[in-house]
């Protein structure tokens, strides 16, 4: 099994923009619908206020990398240029 922390820091004011954007997207959805997808779900910082926290979990990290070549995350990637201004990512 594979568990990541993903905390994304939004651009100024951003972060409601973004997760807008993905929600609208159906991009949660269809993620977790991929096979090997045991948790994708985003939190939010009460105290910085531009802080998301994305926590993911998969079956494997075979699977986790498969993910990541989906064309949908293509999508995603756009979301992120247009509205995060920086990515960090602990795996557990």
């Amino acid at each position: 099994m594979l568990t990541l922390l993903v905390t994304y820091t939004a651009k100024a004011g951003q972060r409601d923009a973004f997760l807008q954007a993905v929600l609208q997207s159906g991009l949660p959805e269809r993620i977790r619908q991929e096979d090997g997808c045991l948790r994708y779900d985003y939190f939010l910082s009460a105290e910085r206020p531009d802080e998301i926290l994305l926590a993911e979990q998969w079956a494997s990290p075979e699977q986790q990398e498969i993910h990541l070549r989906q064309p949908h995350m293509a999508r995603l990637q756009q979301l992120k240029t247009t509205y995060i201004a920086e990515t960090a990512v602990q795996r557990l």
